[in-house]
């Protein structure tokens, strides 16, 4: 796990101005109070949602259903793995249903990040997988619900694109029950940690 020098000053003071900025809304966010929202995003997740810090996602692009869901779960505290705990259970505490609204709004109207750029062979072990499963070991397909092209749907979020330091560390997480979501658990709890870097650079070489 990465850990830069400053970082979490950085999110703590973030994090106080936006509680500020958030507390006791009542009404519908207005575009100034998003942008000062996703201005405070952008320390980690980058300009128009671009991350360029491996470990923290690009949100452009992103599934809305997706970001709404995750939002309130760093909120209430039920999505606990490390980073969410770090950043963003301090970050997400006192958006309010219409500003989570307007920022995942926000972010998948962006144009999603491009591929990584990877090897044109490496992509083809994570290919098969994606694309097949692992029968002997009862994996599925990845694609049966995130999409052919990794696009996500609803609230099952698009992989395309991301960085695949990032999908490892949550394909990880699931297989430790450290992110607590119960399919996907049971999808990659057979992978080998070969096969979860495999995995990751698919997706993330898709445009």
């Amino acid at each position: 796990m990465v850990h830069r020098p400053g970082l979490i000053g950085v999110i703590l003071a973030c994090a106080i101005a936006l509680l500020a900025g958030c507390a006791e809304r009542k009404t519908q966010p207005g575009p100034e109070t998003i942008a000062q929202t996703t201005h405070l995003c952008s320390s980690c997740h980058g300009l128009d949602g671009r991350s360029i810090t491996p470990f923290f996602p690009s949100l452009a692009g992103q599934q809305k259903d997706y970001l709404v869901a995750q939002l309130k779960a760093f909120r209430e505290k039920k999505r606990a793995d490390p980073h969410a705990k770090t950043y963003m259970f301090g970050m997400a505490a006192r958006l309010d249903d219409a500003t989570i609204d307007g920022l995942a709004s926000y972010y998948a109207a962006l144009p999603a990040p491009p591929p990584q750029p990877v090897a044109p062979d490496a992509v083809l072990p994570g290919q098969a997988i994606v694309a097949n499963g692992v029968d002997s070991r009862d994996v599925p397909a990845c694609s049966g619900c995130h999409g052919e092209k990794a696009e996500g749907s609803g609230e099952i979020p698009r992989l395309a694109g991301q960085h695949p330091e990032y999908i490892v560390d949550q394909l990880l997480a699931f297989k430790s029950k450290a992110r607590d979501n119960e399919l996907m658990y049971e999808n990659a709890k057979n992978l080998t940690p070969e096969e979860v870097e495999q995995v990751a650079t698919y997706f993330a070489a898709q445009p």
